[in-house]
């Protein structure tokens, strides 16, 4: 009997590991998922690509994304100010006039912009403050008429605080029960430290409660005695749960003295919790009230990663009135993370290219579904790059996106011809 057919051959491919060693290779596909990997494969095939030794690498992870406000960037004002306390307030008057289609449309349009791009791993924040719950609702709708091309992960975020509001608490838990994938929380905006404590807390009760992990806006503020992420940490440390627990921004960790950054990132190794930093975000709202020297705003990536501490970026925004520009390209956020982190060495620039693809997997717990092997879900991107650091110094385009085994998406990279 004949072998079955090949569904897609991908020939002469720069296979990227997650050890950072690269290999020249072919990759066959099969049913959606990886059949063979060796130098010279041959058997029918009923797609054949040849890759042309062009990089290829598990897909893009975003770690962190509003969907339910991408896309409504100067609705019904835009943010002069450019805080997130003005963002917020807007958001406030947008969200009263949010739609089931609205929200579907808007966040579909996004993630199929993502997907184009080579990102298929997508953790998305749905704010559920409202009594409605109709951003979580659009989401989780779309969470089922996407899956078949991406992956989408739903966060109930109380962008309100769980005390702010009477029915806050109430939501959450609502949230979770109707299907939310990650439990949420703003300690930071809660009305006092006390609640924000509190807060924490509750999170991981309902997370214990409901089977959940946990995503946390955590310390998204220049003050320095914004101080939740110990909390956060010391719960993780007596759950014994720090793998399933994340604390997104951290950007007081950038102004803390550092004797306590010293004293915290003790705990922090001790936890191991994970950490998602926003770096086109961080750098555009914080340090908005410094004259000068104005500072950064972003929590410490280099120090975190160099501590052996799971660490991964998100776009955060696209088109919002937090930030009014973004693609969704995960490579414009490495990018950024390079210079804004300092993390100019080779070594840190390849970092920084893992911080969207395997440490965000690891942050998502895609791990046993995520990477290019024999047996896994055939998710994997075509670059226009010979290694990380091209990829990201040139922010290569993604040729080809192929999705659970299928081609997604193409793209043919611009041509320039010099006539001088």
């Amino acid at each position: 009997m004949l072998p079955k057919p090949w569904d897609l051959l991908l020939r002469r491919c720069r296979l990227l590991n997650s050890t950072g060693t690269e290999s020249e290779v072919d990759i066959a596909i099969v049913d959606g998922k990886i059949a063979a990997i060796a130098p010279h494969l041959t058997s029918p095939c009923q797609l054949e690509l040849d890759i042309q030794g062009k990089l290829v690498s598990p897909p893009f992870v975003e770690s962190h994304i509003h969907l339910d406000s991408a896309l409504t960037a100067g609705e019904p004002r835009w943010n002069q100010s450019g805080t997130l306390f003005e963002g917020i307030e807007i958001w406030g008057e947008r969200k009263q006039s949010l739609t089931l289609e609205d929200v579907k449309n808007r966040a579909k349009e996004t993630l199929k912009q993502q997907a184009s791009q080579g990102v298929l791993f997508v953790r998305s924040h749905a704010d559920v403050s409202e009594p409605s719950l109709t951003a979580l609702q659009g989401l989780l709708e779309v969470r089922e008429e996407v899956k078949d091309w991406i992956n989408l992960q739903v966060v109930a975020f109380p962008q309100d605080g769980i005390y702010s509001q009477t029915k806050n608490e109430e939501l959450l838990e609502e949230a979770l029960k109707l299907g939310a994938d990650v439990v949420g929380g703003i300690p930071h905006y809660e009305f006092t430290r006390e609640d924000g404590v509190r807060s924490v807390h509750r999170i991981f009760e309902l997370a214990e409660k409901y089977d959940k992990i946990i995503d946390i806006h955590c310390d998204e503020i220049d003050d320095e005695q914004s101080r939740f992420l110990e909390v956060v940490a010391a719960c993780a440390v007596r759950e014994g749960i720090g793998e399933k627990v994340t604390a997104s921004h951290t950007t007081a960790f950038g102004s803390y003295n550092n004797a306590y950054a010293r004293k915290l990132m003790g705990l922090l190794v001790r936890s191991p919790i994970n950490f998602i930093a926003n770096p086109l975000i961080n750098i555009t709202l914080q340090g908005r009230t410094d004259t000068y020297p104005k500072r950064r705003g972003i929590t410490r990536v280099k120090e975190l990663w160099q501590a052996g501490l799971n660490v991964s970026l998100g776009h955060d925004c696209v088109q919002d009135p937090w930030y009014s520009l973004g693609t969704g390209n995960m490579l414009e956020v490495a990018h950024m993370a390079v210079h804004v982190c300092q993390m100019t060495g080779m070594a840190e620039i390849d970092a920084c290219f893992d911080m969207v693809t395997w440490h965000g997997a690891k942050t998502l717990h895609l791990q046993d579904n995520y990477g290019i092997a024999i047996g896994k879900p055939a998710n994997l991107i075509v670059l226009d790059g010979s290694s990380r650091y091209d990829a990201i110094r040139r922010r290569a385009t993604v040729r080809y996106v192929i999705s659970q085994g299928k081609l997604l998406a193409y793209t043919e990279p611009s041509v320039t011809q010099w006539k001088g």
